[in-house]
């Protein structure tokens, strides 16, 4: 009997630039809110309240063909920084670096409009973001604004170097 060959088919991601009024960005964060208010539980609204979408300027839409699979976006948080808001990468697209070509999109973006890092929060309970952050030489740092108090958060922060 022939032995069963794996052939490995590669995706071809696009990234869109827009807003927070594009659909398909703002289904993918819908989806992002649904699996959060899981896993987040009891804390869910506190979060949630960080997390609105209405006023945001800069967000990338990840697309496997016309297929919307990932996004993420940043708003202004300091003079020279960015906050990376609302990363999220659909459960059956996972584990294919599409959230790594997000965020090294919206770093590129942050870059082109001279800031010079990026900040986030996320939740222990979410050790895939964690270890994506880390990955990209993201650097752990105390919580910071309305997270300062909050045992499950987790901030980060990046020097982006200039390209």
């Amino acid at each position: 009997m022939p032995e069963a060959q794996l052939f490995y088919i590669p995706i071809m991601i696009s990234t869109k630039r827009t807003d927070s009024n594009n659909k398909d960005f703002q289904q993918l964060v819908s989806a992002l809110d649904m699996e959060l208010k899981i896993l987040d539980g009891a804390e869910h609204d506190f979060y949630a309240q960080f997390n609105k979408i209405n006023l945001l300027k800069n967000a990338v839409v990840a697309y496997d063909g016309d297929e919307p699979v990932g996004c993420g976006a940043v708003k202004v948080f300091t003079a020279d920084a960015m906050e990376v808001k609302r990363m999220y990468v659909l459960p059956n697209r996972r584990g294919q670096g599409i959230a790594s070509i997000v965020l090294n999109e919206l770093e590129s973006w942050c870059r082109e409009l001279n800031f010079k890092k990026c900040v986030l929060e996320t939740g222990k309970r979410q050790p895939v973001a964690i270890a994506l952050y880390k990955k990209h030489n993201y650097k752990i740092i105390p919580n910071f604004g309305p997270y300062q108090k909050d045992d499950n958060s987790v901030c980060f922060e990046k020097e982006l170097a200039a390209k």
